[in-house]
């Protein structure tokens, strides 16, 4: 979405705000959590399951507030770029947030569908979900293949957010960073 000709936000709204940092935050704790599955219970003991199905269940409850993110996004703009960034800037600026999107929703989008092609299925906090797949193992593989390697880009791509936001904020001193930090922010902007 953009904004209407003449009006322009100096920061993100506090909805916006709140939902960068919530998921922003349970996102890397979940990521951490995966790659520490094997660690926490490693195969064949008998906490495996139950931790797998906290991750899965909490990978749920993020499907849902990234849901609610996307769609806060398509429906409220960004403030603009400063003047500063270059057209080049915006553009890879552009490109990392969508990507970093594509990955917050492939990541447990395919997770869930590699759950529902197993025969362990998902218990979401203890229920069971019905799963809507057969127990096909070259399909669970092929999805949570793509579950596993999306956390590695995922991991990668924030990592490089983090960076270019202590850029902006060390080094070019334009402000970027304080229209996501978590204050003085307008109800409803963005």
């Amino acid at each position: 979405m953009k904004w209407p000709p003449g009006i322009e936000a100096a920061s993100y709204g506090r909805v916006a705000v709140a939902l960068h940092w919530l998921i922003g935050l349970a996102l890397l704790g979940q990521i951490g959590f995966g790659f520490m599955l094997d660690s926490l219970a490693p195969r064949g003991t008998p906490a495996r399951g139950a931790v797998i199905n906290l991750h899965k269940s909490c990978g749920l409850v993020l499907l849902a507030l990234i849901v609610v993110r996307v769609g806060w996004r398509l429906t409220h703009a960004a403030p603009r770029w400063p003047a500063s960034m270059s057209t080049a800037q915006q553009g890879a600026a552009r490109l990392g947030h969508r990507a970093l999107y594509a990955c917050m929703l492939v990541q447990p989008v395919a997770g869930y569908i590699a759950s529902n092609f197993s025969k362990h299925g998902v218990k979401f906090f203890g229920i069971v979900l019905k799963p809507w797949g057969a127990d096909l193992p070259a399909v669970y593989a092929f999805f949570n293949g793509m579950h596993v390697v999306t956390a590695f880009v995922f991991t990668a791509l924030i990592a490089g957010h983090v960076l270019i936001a202590l850029k902006h904020t060390f080094i070019d001193h334009d402000g970027q960073f304080a229209r996501i930090w978590p204050r003085n922010h307008s109800p409803e902007t963005s």
